[in-house]
């Protein structure tokens, strides 16, 4: 029951209603992820008249995050290459590293020094800072 409610009425849960309806009316699975992500695009390769060029889409395993989209999958959803990793020998290079999740608004957020938020007291201002006051 939990997981029809948040189909019906969430959208950065797996997807959404039109989301799961248009990829079984016009989408062709393509692969999968380590993530668990799937992987659809167009039935047949079909250009769009739309945008110009086929439609391409990830239905997330859980929560709806784009960082979570390994970086094998993102050329190919941006339309940089057009062979999806699961028809290529795909090798990652070793400047690329594994997904970490953005930190933002938690407590593992980045707070350097001189923050509002960071731990201890804020420096004291050193006198290079002159305040603007308007001219009369």
């Amino acid at each position: 029951m939990k997981s029809f409610l948040l189909l019906l009425f969430t959208w950065w849960h797996r997807q959404s209603w039109g989301t799961m309806v248009t990829t079984w009316l016009y989408g062709e699975p393509v692969g999968e992820d380590e993530f668990g992500n799937r992987y659809y695009r167009t039935k047949g390769g079909k250009i769009d008249k739309a945008v110009g060029f086929e439609r391409r889409w990830v239905v997330f395993s859980g929560y709806a995050e784009g960082s979570t989209i390994p970086p094998s999958w993102h050329g190919w959803m941006h339309h940089t290459v057009d062979t999806p990793p699961t028809q290529q020998n795909y090798t990652p290079r070793a400047w690329q590293k594994p997904h970490r999740p953005n930190p933002t608004g938690t407590p593992a957020a980045i707070r350097p020094s001189g923050s509002t938020l960071a731990a201890g007291r804020r420096p004291k201002a050193t006198g290079d800072y002159k305040a603007w006051t308007p001219e009369r």
